[in-house]
């Protein structure tokens, strides 16, 4: 398959599409106003995003639907979480990742910076990265693929003052619809021009070193035309600082909308992304008791970093040479270009009602660019002195006990204390092109009253080319902003060279890999009195296809001597090819009843399917698709007291593949499935005047089933076990998280003010499959202040963690079983306190 020749067919496709559509509306739209009558049966267009109250069940909403301007809340027979600008402002997300938490079920583990969050959504065995999550621009799947290994969605997204709302669909009918996501889409919809030219220009401080722009503009060009351009600029040290900037860079975004009058619109857009973020790998923590936690000496879990200006600077070796003596091949690496985003995503949105019943929609994006990972992982290991180390070195490289070694730091040449405690972190290179066209096109008609047919096509054509060095494990000193330390023996051997390193790549890879998915859908909607009746189904076929270069292991230098590069991996010539191609089925159906115009009971039932990603079938290309059974009933009712939208369901997988790599290397393949029942629920409470109480969570009861009897794994202590899954909690997956904001709100003589407060629990958790790793239950607490002074001006002080509260989002994940030895384990937890003003001027 020639990729590139079909993304640009499909691309220059998609865009002559809409043109041609539109010109052909412009010429049948009448050419003045007065407004048309609407004809018997249409569905009128859309009408701009606008900021509204989300905790409205007449509010409207398009996610996970094919019915033209889309659904009220309370006519929803699936669970939908929507959110304004204000409310995601108010929210005070640490990232894109991080608000996700908006939406009961889904637990974002966005402890490790800006991006490379792993994000859980309730009752899917996902363990790691983002598979069950997809994030859309305007309906429009930012990339096909919603995980590649280094690059889950949310990664690929920040947030800022051109987002209008984002709503958040928990499977249900988005099956059909996009990438056919089973798991969690989140859709952010962008803010567009109006006939009154508006904005705002807003500046932030931080307490971690930050200093942020944002701002929008949104104008009118012309009769009909609007535009808009917005974006952000921010620096910041970082709550973990590395010594230089953690998070540096911006976004620039900017949209033309075309309006037909009453018969649709047709908008494009445009969003340039260059950020560059710190990622945080596992430190060491003191475990004294099961679930318990606590600082390790010289490594505050709330502000450490392996990060530092002694390290910022490394050049790693990646290509051999073969004579003595010889300089290795290689490339410099820079810590402070970490891992983020540079990409620009182009994309469109055409509704049309061509009257007597008939409407199309299509929606195309475009995003290509690089998402490369500059980082420090965990290699496992935790910390000991640095004279046991050599020791252990020793013995591993066979040589005599007594040989003598001196060691220094790399930065500065003085002797490094042999008592201190050390640590080996793998400084990885990941470099990764990707490229991605999808599009989308509905054509519905109306057959009778009330009963509207949709049938529809999305296709996406995709690319990843990736290179890989990871392992380059480096010797540093076991606490925060640590030096590399330099390790020469008295026989002459090298084992830890200049810069630190005492290995080479561990992993090299070179691959590039093409995809193609095309979906058919047929999609039904009759409302009858109080009733609205869904179903749908959706055949898709995915095809993939990889090359992969081959491999070798051994010296970089042919220098014996030299021990940090004896055992690497390096590419050579020739190539594997993987080639994939599979067809699955899903359907959903739904029913919703309105017992009274402010009070709805619904449910549903669907099949879902999740194809394997680029990464899983370089690992096992005989890859099964994934099956995903859910059913869910769900309760909506809304007063001048209260919101409330309670949600039930039970999920269902199978023959979900798991691979480990035991101690010796040996890896071993197994299939498990799973069940789970659980509660998800939103409610706010209004008891008087200027005063609420939000309280959302859920409650998750999930377990492995249809695993092996028992799986063989090497323990921490080098001995071989074996474990049955059958039973245990999916790993990471909280048993119950909620969390609790009152919040009060009053006028006062120049504007209004406005307080609120959050407490965040969530419940016990296991780092891994057979329960050994507890990650134990956190709480955190949150606040926010804004001040309304006059029309134009706005005052927002808020702060996240005010009570440095330890939270372990994640466990030693190089380890299948126990975790923690001698009282110390290898986690990650969210990031200490954090607070930020800012002044906004809206005009």
């Amino acid at each position: 398959m020639n990729t590139q020749r079909m993304t640009r067919r499909l691309l220059v496709t998609s865009i002559a599409g809409l043109l041609a559509t539109s010109l052909y509306a412009q010429d049948a739209a009448p050419a003045a106003p007065p407004a048309p009558q609407q004809a018997q049966g249409a569905t009128p267009p859309p009408p701009p995003p606008q900021n509204k109250n989300t905790t409205n069940l007449d509010q409207v909403v398009v996610t996970g639907t094919a019915a033209a301007g889309g659904l009220k809340k309370i006519d929803t027979s699936y669970s939908i979480t929507s959110a304004t600008l204000d409310q995601i402002r108010e929210f005070n997300p640490k990232s894109s990742a991080d608000l996700l938490k908006m939406a009961p079920g889904v637990f974002p583990e966005s402890s490790g910076g800006q991006t490379g969050a792993n994000i859980e959504v309730a009752g899917f065995p996902g363990g790691g990265d983002a598979p069950f999550v997809s994030f859309q621009l305007n309906g429009s799947p930012l990339y096909p693929m919603s995980t590649l290994s280094f690059m889950e969605n949310s990664s690929m997204f920040r947030l800022d003052d051109t987002i209008d709302h984002a709503e958040f669909v928990l499977g249900g009918p988005a099956v059909l619809y996009g990438n056919g996501q089973p798991g969690l889409t989140a859709n952010f919809i962008l803010r567009e021009g109006t006939d009154t030219p508006s904005g705002d220009v807003g500046v932030t401080y931080g307490s971690e070193g930050m200093v942020r722009l944002d701002g929008f503009y949104g104008f009118k060009v012309a009769d009909g035309w609007y535009g808009s351009v917005g974006g952000f600029w921010r620096k910041s040290d970082g709550v973990r600082d590395p010594q230089f900037s953690a998070d540096k860079g911006g976004s620039l975004t900017a949209t033309l909308t075309h309006n037909f009058g009453d018969s649709g619109s047709l908008m494009f857009y445009a969003r340039d992304l260059k950020d560059h973020n710190q990622f945080v790998t596992d430190t060491p923590i003191l475990n004294p008791g099961r679930g318990q936690f606590d600082g390790y000496p010289g490594f505050d879990p709330l502000t450490g970093t392996f990060g530092s200006k002694a390290n910022q600077y490394s050049w790693i070796q990646t290509t051999p040479c073969n004579t003595p003596g010889c300089q290795p091949g290689g490339q410099g690496l820079n810590l402070g270009k970490g891992r983020g985003a540079d990409i620009l995503s182009l994309g469109g949105n055409l509704d049309f009602d061509f009257g007597n019943g008939w409407s199309i929609s299509d929606k195309f994006n475009f995003t290509g660019g690089q998402m490369n990972t500059i980082a420090f992982f965990s290699t496992g290991a935790n910390p000991q002195t640095l004279s046991s180390y050599i020791a252990d070195a020793l013995v591993s490289n066979n040589l005599p006990a007594n040989t003598t070694a001196t060691a220094v730091y790399t930065n500065n040449g003085q002797a490094a204390d042999m008592n201190q405690n050390v640590t080996t972190q793998g400084l990885w290179s990941v470099r990764k092109r990707i490229q991605g066209v999808s599009n989308e096109f509905h054509l519905s008609k109306e057959i009778f009253d009330g009963n509207t047919l949709t049938i529809g096509n999305y296709s996406a054509v995709y690319s990843d080319h990736d290179t890989w060095f990871l392992g380059n494990n480096m010797l540093l000193q076991a606490k925060n902003n640590p030096s590399p330390i330099a390790v020469n023996l008295g026989n002459g051997d090298v084992l830890s060279n200049p810069g630190g390193f005492v290995s080479g790549p561990s992993t090299a890879i070179r691959e590039a890999w093409n995809g193609f998915n095309t979906a058919f859908f047929v999609t039904d909607s009759w409302k009858v009195d109080q009733w609205l009746f869904d179903a749908g189904i959706r055949a898709e076929r995915q095809q993939a296809s990889g090359r992969i270069q081959n491999t070798a292991t051994g010296d970089l230098d042919a220098n014996p001597t030299t021990l940090y590069n004896n055992n690497s991996q390096y590419v050579v010539a020739g190539n594997s090819y993987i080639n994939y191609k599979k067809t699955a089925p899903s359907w959903t159906v739904g029913v919703n009843y309105e017992i009274q115009s402010n009070m709805s009971v619904y449910a549903r039932i669907n099949d879902g399917v999740h194809f394997p990603g680029f990464d899983d079938l370089r690992g096992l290309p005989s890859q099964p698709v994934n099956k995903i059974h859910n059913m869910e009933i769900g309760f909506k009712y809304q007063a001048d007291w209260i919101y409330l939208d309670v949600n039930a369901y039970r999920k269902l997988f199978y023959n979900v593949p798991y691979t480990i790599t035991q101690g010796n290397g040996q890896q071993f393949s197994f299939d498990y499935g799973s069940a789970t029942k659980g509660i998800n629920f939103t409610t706010v409470l209004k008891p008087f005047e200027g005063f609420s109480v939000q309280f959302s969570g859920d409650y998750m009861d999930g377990h492995y089933t249809h695993s092996a009897a028992c799986t063989p794994y090497t323990a921490q202590d080098g001995s071989s076990q074996c474990a049955s899954l059958d039973g245990m909690q999916l790993q990471r997956q909280p048993t119950f998280q909620g969390r609790l904001t009152p919040g009060y709100e009053f006028p006062t003589a120049w504007g209004s003010m406005k307080f609120w407060v959050t407490y965040e629990y969530v419940g016990n958790r296991t780092g891994d499959l057979i329960e050994q790793q507890p990650l134990g239950q956190y709480h955190d607490w949150s606040f926010g202040a804004t001040a309304n002074i006059g029309q134009a001006w706005q005052v927002n002080l808020q702060g996240t963690n005010i009570t440095n509260e330890i939270g372990i989002t994640e466990g030693n994940s190089r380890l299948f079983g126990f975790a923690s030895s001698g009282g110390v384990i290898l986690a990650r937890s969210i990031e200490g306190r954090e607070v930020n003003l800012q002044v906004k001027y809206k005009f």
